[in-house]
Parts: structure tokens; C-alpha cells; sequence
């Protein structure tokens, strides 16, 4: 039986797991976290690896215990409520995020984060950075990954390219946020009409509540980015409303600027790939949680917001 003190010897940003769970009964049983399913003649009983999973999203039909939330929280593991597939089937509904509760947190972060953050100058220079390390992950991960060259996602073609040297000095020019989320809006949009025309997917309209494959595929692997946004945010101890960029109306605003970094990336055109293929929601997810431990995603998010913290009280 693992200690409670060694629940959090591996670092989040090196943990594999992310589990999705639904219809079933999350629970502690002698020292392990299980999540129990039942089926037509016997009930069935799973591990949940939890000094190795950075979140746990709970869908339809679930429940959990109190011990269960307990040894999660020893453990720093996040844990969120969620619609059907892991996405809110009500464009009202949110995920919500259960932080495990500390007193012992990390403050040399959010003491970094706070140096630069009241000063709007400085806000947009770190907006700006994340979107040009946006572009820089895009560049390296479409530039090695050979599955997605198969199906023509690379950073060879000239009109990716293109796209991406287009955006990079309009994202240097940009002299305000509001203008810096106008062009973020519109390298998103090029990048759904690329992803379109490889997959041979006409006349696709981005759509947060339409039933179309791609769309709800989006929508689902956002929710999944989102999380391991959080994860990162959530240890290094940064509440998530201090955007940089989405505004300061919206309580979990920096979760969605640490989430950008990835999911044009490693999110959309695996969601018009799958589409293309008529896969199932279970293989799109997988191919998502592959992605993130492929191409280290976790690690590229503790790096940048790591980097954006202890250096920018000298921006």
C-alpha cells in the first residue's frame, strides 16, 4: 500500500493519465482508489493509478466518496464534473474543478505571476509570448509528427507556412489584447479551413452546439486541454483569473490562455482527422491523451508558464 507521502513523487507534468469516467462508483477500498462498474451478472472493480494521473473527469451516472476525494487530494489529482464524452452537453453547463485544498502551495509562482500581472503593459508582452510559443509548439510538433504529415498537416506546405509566418508578425504588431484576440480568432479560423480542405470536409462552419463529428470532437478535446491547463495552473499554485489575454470577466480566463498553447496543435486536425475516419468518441479521446504524452504537453505548459512567472517582473 502506498503512503500518503509518497503520493506525489512523480511530477504532473511527467504523469500519463487522465481518466474519463462514467456510469460507475469511484471509491477507496484498503488504501487504493477503484471506480466500480456493474455489469449484467457480477460488478466489476478497476485501480485507478493515482500518484500517476494528473485529473479525473466524471460524466453521466457517477458518483464518488468522501474517502475517495480525500486520498485524490493527498495525491494532487484534480477532479471535474462533466457532460457526456467528458463535454458539457448544455452550452451552459461548465466543468466544475474540485481543487485539492493546502495550505502548503507553492508560492514563487503566483508571487512572479502577481509582479507583472497588474501592469497592462506587461499583461499583452506575456499575451504575445504565449501566442508566439503557441506558433513554436505548432512548428515543432507538425514538423516531426509523421502521422499527422500522412494525412498532410506539415509545416512544409506552403500554405501552413504561410500561415504561420502570417500570424507571427501579426502577433508582434499587436498593441492591445483586444486586437491580439481578433487575430488569434482569425489564425484559428484559417487553420479550421486547412484542416477542412485536407480532410475533404466542405463548407465546415465551427459551431460550439452543432452534432457534426468534427465539432463535437473539438468541443470534447478543448475540455481535455482544458484540464491539463488546469492541472498545470493548479500545482504551481496560480489562480485562474489572472488571464493574460481571454479577459477578467472570466473566472477560469488564464485556464483558457494556457490551453491555446496546445490545442490548435495537438486537438484540431486530429478532430477532422477522426471525423474523416467515422471514429468513435472513445478513439478520438484516445488519440488526444496519446498526443499529450507523445508530445509532452504537460511539460510545454509548466515550461512556458513557469518561464512567463520568474521572468516577468523584469519585462
Amino acid at each position: 500500500m502506498e503512503q500518503l507521502s509518497d503520493l506525489k513523487a512523480i511530477l504532473h507534468s511527467k504523469r500519463a493519465n487522465i481518466f474519463y469516467l462514467e456510469k460507475c462508483r469511484v471509491m477507496q477500498k484498503d488504501g487504493r482508489v477503484l471506480y466500480l462498474t456493474e455489469e449484467q451478472n457480477e460488478k466489476q472493480y478497476w485501480n485507478i493509478p493515482i500518484a500517476n494521473t494528473t485529473c479525473i473527469l466524471l460524466g453521466t451516472g457517477t458518483s464518488i466518496t468522501q474517502t475517495a476525494v480525500r486520498m485524490l487530494a493527498s495525491a494532487g489529482v484534480l477532479i471535474g464534473f462533466s457532460g457526456g464524452g467528458g463535454t458539457p452537453l448544455i452550452a451552459a453547463n461548465e466543468i466544475e474543478w474540485l481543487s485539492p485544498q493546502s495550505e502548503y502551495r507553492p508560492t514563487e509562482y503566483v508571487q512572479g505571476w502577481m509582479s507583472f500581472w497588474f501592469e497592462q503593459e506587461k499583461r499583452l508582452k506575456v499575451a504575445k509570448q504565449f501566442q508566439q510559443q503557441r506558433l513554436g509548439y505548432m512548428q515543432k510538433i507538425w514538423g516531426k509528427d509523421r502521422d499527422l504529415q500522412n494525412e498532410g498537416f506539415t509545416t512544409e506546405d506552403p500554405d501552413i507556412k504561410q500561415a504561420l509566418n502570417l500570424f507571427s508578425s501579426k502577433i508582434a504588431d499587436c498593441s492591445d489584447v483586444t486586437n491580439l484576440l481578433l487575430v488569434e480568432a482569425q489564425l484559428t479560423k484559417s487553420l479550421y479551413k486547412i484542416a477542412a480542405n485536407r480532410t475533404k470536409q466542405k463548407d465546415f462552419i465551427r459551431q460550439h452546439d452543432s452534432i457534426d463529428d468534427a465539432n463535437a470532437f473539438l468541443n470534447h478535446g478543448n475540455y481535455l486541454a482544458y484540464g491539463l491547463a488546469a492541472t498545470t495552473l493548479w500545482v504551481l499554485g496560480i489562480p485562474h483569473g489572472f488571464a493574460v489575454m481571454h479577459g477578467k470577466t472570466r473566472r477560469g480566463a488564464l485556464v483558457f490562455d494556457v490551453a491555446d498553447l496546445i490545442k490548435d496543435t495537438l486537438i484540431l486536425p486530429w478532430a477532422f482527422i477522426c471525423a474523416k475516419e467515422q471514429a468513435t468518441e472513445q478513439e478520438f479521446r484516445q488519440q488526444c491523451l496519446q498526443n499529450f504524452t507523445e508530445h509532452k504537453a504537460l511539460d510545454f505548459m509548466f515550461e512556458v508558464v513557469k518561464q512567463a512567472s520568474l521572468e516577468g517582473k523584469d519585462l
